[in-house]
């Protein structure tokens, strides 16, 4: 995999300055301060050093990069009635000690369309982005891949723990349901982030075989979906609410 950069923000003890995230598709990096931080996920985000940084720079939880507003664009591929087309991905994370909040903005032709509310991990958050989207466009990213999906068990991370059956394609196009993804998960390719996406992608099945652990991608809802309101504008870093002290 290729790395990618994202220019952004980040808003913490301090002040706030830009930034650039780094992702090769599984490890994220980014350094703030000239402090580096490298994690699997947006919430794991580590001291590569393995040594806190100077006291009182940044707030730090379990040893992760904590109490702080990460903030970035990134150019995500999408389908338009089958052709290939590039869209905006604004992203706004809130990372706080207990719950993270998450804000995506899909910027395509024009429109903008949101996750309309937080969200707990990136999974949920653009399946709500695809269910809005009109007929036709389709996300090109790793959550909406074919040869993807969680492990077998309740919850998941913020991001990054999604894996890719790319290696073994064949196999997974036959996968539905827990078992068939547990038999097959020592095969997996490796995790990815749910907003990376590879020249292998492939339109996940919408039913049945294929559709592995995880299901169809977006998923029915289990319960109906409230009314869609006007869009607001996007949200700011003030209206996530003051950050929590250390």
């Amino acid at each position: 995999m290729t790395d990618e950069s994202w220019a952004g923000w980040y808003r913490g003890r301090g002040g706030s300055e830009s930034v650039v995230l780094t992702t090769d598709g599984q490890q994220l990096r980014i350094r703030i301060r000239g402090v580096d931080f490298e994690g699997e996920s947006f919430d794991g985000l580590a001291p590569v050093s393995g040594t806190p940084p100077e006291s009182g720079m940044f707030a730090l939880a379990d040893g992760a990069l904590t109490g702080c507003v990460l903030e970035w664009d990134l150019p995500l591929p999408v389908l338009v009635d089958g052709a290939l087309r590039q869209a905006t991905l604004g992203c706004l994370l809130s990372l706080r000690r207990v719950d993270p909040d998450l804000y995506l903005t899909l910027h395509l032709d024009g429109a903008a369309y949101e996750s309309a509310r937080a969200e707990s991990d990136f999974a949920a958050a653009l399946t709500a982005i695809q269910r809005i989207l009109p007929d036709g466009i389709r996300l090109q990213t790793c959550i909406a891949c074919a040869f993807s999906d969680y492990f077998p068990a309740s919850g998941r991370d913020l991001s990054g723990g999604l894996a890719c059956f790319r290696g073994t394609k064949d196999a997974y196009r036959g996968a539905e349901g827990e078992g068939a993804v547990l038999d097959l998960w020592d095969r997996r390719t490796g995790s990815v982030q749910e907003i990376w996406s590879c020249r292998e992608f492939e339109v996940r099945p919408s039913r049945g075989a294929g559709t592995g652990h995880r299901g169809a991608f977006p998923a029915e809802p289990l319960e109906p979906l409230e009314p869609l309101k006007p869009l607001e504008p996007r949200a700011s870093l003030e209206s996530l609410g003051p950050l929590e002290p250390a």
